[in-house]
């Protein structure tokens, strides 16, 4: 095997990790809540660990950190936002609703890139704000009432605060291709472990010492951390080898595993309409992910 193909091969195979790790992160994280800590708390207690091994695994690193722009902490506060309210959505959320909430992120990115980094919206671009704003309007109506096509409930608004804050992590990235893969790791894990402390005390909640956890609990957050160390790194690896088209097209593998995971772990089933409407937020996201990427000057 070649070197470029082995390079494309532990691409493909770092997003498909990735995708099955977001796929079903899910379920151990509502384990912790049947256990009784909030998703906060869990949050705080895995990222740190996942700070603690980064602290490690990258601690050549270490140097550089007085150095970071100030944008790079916007990044840190947005991507903590991201994952935090990514986690306490599908702990109380409908699985795949949440995960079709969070993929509108694609209709995001082109606006914020659109306003902020001046990229032109091509005609596919434009298509695809339409698919997935009636994809959205689809999957959201109850057919058999009278409600406006809107999240019902406060996982769903979380979930789509998250695909915001995706999108604006993106756009943020974008500007902040200087950081290497060990930062921009390092800040969503810092970002999201302080965002979790924050919220603790505002939302009435304290931190668990770490000795009222059982061993079960610790091999789950550790398990957690794992995954979450893993899937970023190798999505990393994996967005800089290959092409945005590719890219976009192996991340929906985590709709599939979602899915899956979520029949036959939680019972749930989704209805025809939201079939429908996450069907054409998928096509949305693949005719994003199409769009050329020229920037005006």
């Amino acid at each position: 095997m070649s070197n470029n193909n082995k390079q494309n091969f532990f691409a493909v195979f770092g997003l498909l990790f990735g995708a099955v790790c977001w796929g079903i992160i899910w379920y151990p994280y509502r384990l912790m809540a049947e256990a009784g800590y909030s998703g906060i708390v869990s949050s705080f207690y895995t990222y740190s660990i996942a700070v603690a091994m980064g602290c490690i695994l990258f601690a050549r690193h270490w140097r550089g950190v007085v150095q970071l722009p100030k944008h790079a902490f916007i990044l840190s506060f947005v991507a903590g936002w991201t994952n935090l309210s990514y986690v306490l959505a599908v702990i109380d959320g409908e699985v795949m609703r949440i995960m079709l909430l969070f993929y509108l992120s694609p209709l995001w990115t082109l606006i914020l890139a659109h306003f902020w980094l001046k990229e032109r919206i091509h005609r596919s671009g434009l298509l695809a704000i339409v698919v997935s704003l009636v994809g959205a309007l689809i999957m959201l109506h109850d057919f058999g009432g009278n409600d406006w096509p809107l999240p019902r409930n406060q996982a769903e608004w979380l979930a789509l605060s998250s695909g915001i804050g995706f999108s604006l992590t993106n756009v943020i990235t974008r500007r902040s291709t200087h950081l290497s893969i060990a930062a921009k790791s390092m800040l969503v894990w810092i970002g999201v472990a302080g965002m979790a402390l924050v919220l603790l005390p505002l939302l009435g909640q304290q931190i668990p010492p770490v000795h009222t956890f059982q061993a079960q609990q610790w091999q789950l957050m550790v398990l957690i951390a794992s995954l979450l160390m893993s899937a970023t790194l190798f999505v990393q690896y994996g967005v800089t080898k290959i092409t945005a088209i590719r890219a976009s097209v192996l991340f929906l593998f985590e709709l599939v595993v979602a899915a899956i995971a979520s029949y036959y772990l939680a019972n749930e089933a989704m209805t025809w309409n939201e079939w429908l409407g996450g069907g054409l937020i998928i096509a949305a996201a693949l005719m994003s992910a199409m769009q050329p990427s020229h920037q005006e000057d």
